[in-house]
């Protein structure tokens, strides 16, 4: 069996285990799968993130350990390839919302995640790749070079027989409206890309500017910049160099393809953010990212793509704005003037990547940095957009599910409240469900900054 991804982290995983119980193919791919010891602890319904779908079904099916006994019955096949396309198995594996709640709260840190990511290449290989995740793939060049998709969105937005025909030809619920590119994205000015500096590299920061930031909320970028000046730091923004295959488009962190299973083109992807940004690691410049999707992925699962010690680098100078901020808050290093925000009470809402790697304590110390907030965190688990899943037909419902667990019961309460959510697509179901529209924290602080 070819693996698409690069396991050789788990090579030494069960050695000398009896009750490893490792499936006789795929490998080190396999190995990871059977990091599983069926404590059963993602069969809970406590204050957690995984497993939504288990959360809103009760299906032992869809919970982690579920699909580890799926994913091992397939594997231990002398045909698994044909065995990963078995039903049961497809079902459980495309009601995974790829949250990574596993990955923090499973005792043996099972990354089902990253192992999806590989399931559905392997289905790829097989099965080839449908016209509805082709699209969904290929955003980044869309967004990019077709400036036509923005007028087709808001006119499928705004009708409903629209609506109906790109759920009939495409598989994109009628009840979900789809996220509108802007007129005018993010721009790279060239006064935000300065040479290399000597001196204190913490003065010196890196603004990386993934696409769904870039091409819909694009005044999220420009309010990172402005607290980052504010504060008296020298921001430069990640552009491609032209040695860079495809210089002329934006970098992109390659979840996209990886989402569905085009690994090669997400190696791609990341190639050409190793080319651009080496020169600020080997400097020793900290890059700062807004989505915790692309910059966990850019941090954590790109490791999985072979990419070498490089990949390494990168990820121990890679932080999401408000990991910078708190460090630096702790530092005694971060100054902002702001003003007292008494009037302002907030709810926050963690998006499951920053969840994952505990980034949300970081934002509740940002906050705490405000003078005179009243904020408190949700208690709830995944919202369901997760990317495109709620966006797709079959999956609307069980999105919606997932967002009644706990998140929109806490937005019906509370009316007058702000909404800070650092998630693009949490963003996204929280608009479609309900009356609010929430903010990213670095527009919060912008709004807060005194002039």
């Amino acid at each position: 069996m070819k693996n698409y991804l690069d396991w050789r982290a788990y090579q030494d995983a069960g050695m000398g285990d009896p009750y490893a119980d490792i499936p006789k193919n795929g490998g080190d791919f396999a190995k990871a799968v059977a990091a599983c010891i069926n404590s059963r602890q993602c069969e809970t319904h406590g204050k957690q993130v995984m497993c939504p779908s288990f959360r809103v079904t009760n299906n032992p099916n869809f919970s982690t350990g579920g699909r580890v006994k799926l994913l091992k019955a397939a594997l231990s096949c002398d045909s698994s390839e044909l065995a990963l396309l078995d039903p049961m198995l497809s079902e459980a594996m495309d009601l995974c919302v790829s949250c990574k709640g596993c990955k923090r709260e499973c005792e043996a840190n099972v990354d089902m995640a990253l192992i999806k990511a590989e399931y559905k290449a392997q289905k790829v290989a097989c099965d080839g790749l449908g016209f509805r995740d082709r699209l969904f793939a290929y955003a980044p060049h869309w967004l990019h070079n077709s400036q036509w998709i923005r007028h087709l969105i808001k006119y499928r937005n705004r009708y409903r027989f629209l609506r109906w025909i790109s759920d009939c030809v495409f598989g994109i619920a009628t009840s979900q409206l789809l996220p509108q590119p802007v007129r005018v994205p993010f721009s790279d000015d060239k006064s935000y890309n300065n040479e290399l500096v000597s001196g204190k590299t913490n003065q010196n920061v890196v603004l990386f500017v993934d696409t769904f930031t870039r091409y819909f909320e694009p005044n999220i970028a420009y309010s990172a910049i402005a607290v980052l000046e504010a504060a008296g730091y020298r921001v430069h923004v990640a552009k491609p160099i032209l040695e860079t295959p495809d210089p002329s488009r934006p970098l992109c962190c390659g979840r996209t393809f990886l989402a569905q299973g085009l690994v090669e083109l997400a190696r791609n992807e990341v190639r050409r953010v190793l080319y651009s940004l080496n020169s600020y690691v080997d400097a020793g410049y900290t890059i700062i990212g807004l989505e915790a999707s692309c910059i966990i992925g850019l941090r954590d699962d790109s490791r999985a793509l072979g990419l070498g010690r490089e990949i390494d680098k990168l990820s121990k100078n890679l932080v999401l704005f408000e990991e910078f901020l708190s460090k630096e808050i702790t530092s005694k290093r971060f100054s902002l003037p702001l003003r007292s925000m008494k009037k302002t009470r907030s709810l926050v809402h963690g998006h499951c990547h920053q969840k994952a790697v505990g980034a949300t304590k970081a934002v509740r110390r940002v906050l705490k940095h405000v003078p005179d907030h009243e904020f408190k965190m949700i208690d709830a688990g995944c919202c369901g957009m997760a990317g495109t899943f709620g966006l797709e037909t079959e999956h609307a419902k069980v999105s919606s599910q997932m967002a009644e667990d706990g998140l929109i019961p806490a937005l019906q309460n509370s009316h007058d409240a702000t909404i800070i959510c650092n998630g693009f697509s949490c963003r996204q179901q929280i608009k479609n469900l309900s009356s609010h529209r929430p903010c990213h924290l670095v527009e919060f602080l912008h709004d807060a900054i005194i002039t």
